[in-house]
C-alpha cells in the first residue's frame, strides 16, 4: 500500500513537471499579453501548482526538508505571479497575509538549513550541499520584503509585471533544474555527466533578465 500511495502520487507529478515545463516555455518565449501567452500561462499555472502541490506531500512522507521548501516556494511563487496581474487595484487581502507569512517562514527555514548543513560533519542536508537551502531562503526573503512593500505603497504598472514575471520564471526554472539535471541521469544514464542538462536552466534566467529590461525600457518604473 505504501508503494502504491507514492506511486499515485509521482505520475501526476511527473505529468504535471512535463506539462508546466512545455507551457512555462511557450509563455516565456512568446509576446507577451498576447492571447497564447495567457492561454499557455494559465496552463503553466495549473500545472506548477499540481506540481508544487504533489511535491510538498511527497516531500513530507518522505521527510525531505529541501524538497518541501523547494515545493512550498514554487507554490508561493506563482500563486502571488497570478494575485498580481489578477488583482490591479492596491488591497490587503487575508491571502496576501497567509502569502507573506508562508514567505517568511520558507527564508527563515531555508537560511537556518542552509546554516545548520553548513555547520555539520557531512556539510550536507538531504544529500545536498547548502546552497539551494540558501537559494531558497534568499529568494523566499526577498519576496517577502516585496510583498510588504507592494501591501504598503501599491505598485505601478511596470513593477507589477516585473513581480509577475519574475516569480513565473522563477518558479520555471526550479522544475527545470529538478528535472533536467536531477531527473534525466536517471532516467537516462548515459547522459550522467553531459553539461547541457543546465542549459535549460540557464535559459531560463536568460530570458527572464531579457523581459526584465524590455519591461524596464518600456516602463521606466
Amino acid at each position: 500500500m505504501h508503494f502504491h500511495g507514492h506511486l499515485a502520487l509521482a505520475l501526476p507529478h511527473l505529468a504535471a513537471g512535463l506539462i508546466a515545463l512545455a507551457s512555462g516555455a511557450v509563455a516565456l518565449a512568446v509576446a507577451k499579453g498576447g492571447a497564447l501567452h495567457r492561454r499557455s500561462g494559465m496552463i503553466f499555472v495549473y500545472a506548477m501548482l499540481l506540481l508544487s502541490g504533489s511535491g510538498v506531500v511527497m516531500a513530507t512522507l518522505k521527510a525531505q526538508k529541501l524538497n518541501l521548501l523547494g515545493g512550498l516556494l514554487s507554490f508561493y511563487l506563482v500563486a502571488t505571479a497570478l494575485l498580481t496581474v489578477r488583482r490591479r487595484v492596491p488591497e490587503i487581502h487575508w491571502l496576501d497575509i497567509g502569502a507573506l507569512l508562508l514567505a517568511v517562514t520558507i527564508g527563515v527555514l531555508g537560511i537556518s538549513y542552509g546554516i545548520e548543513a553548513s555547520t555539520s560533519a557531512s556539510g550536507r542536508i538531504d544529500g545536498l550541499p547548502p546552497a539551494p537551502a540558501f537559494m531558497f531562503g534568499t529568494v523566499a526573503s526577498l519576496a517577502a520584503f516585496g510583498d510588504i512593500r507592494r501591501m504598503r505603497r501599491g505598485l505601478p504598472a511596470g513593477r507589477r509585471i516585473a513581480r509577475h514575471l519574475w516569480r513565473m520564471c522563477f518558479a520555471l526554472f526550479s522544475a527545470a533544474s529538478s528535472f533536467f539535471p536531477a531527473q534525466v541521469p536517471k532516467l537516462f544514464p548515459e547522459f550522467r555527466s553531459a553539461g547541457w542538462l543546465w542549459l535549460p536552466s540557464v535559459l531560463v534566467l536568460s530570458l527572464m533578465f531579457f523581459w526584465l529590461g524590455r519591461i524596464r525600457l518600456r516602463h521606466g518604473d
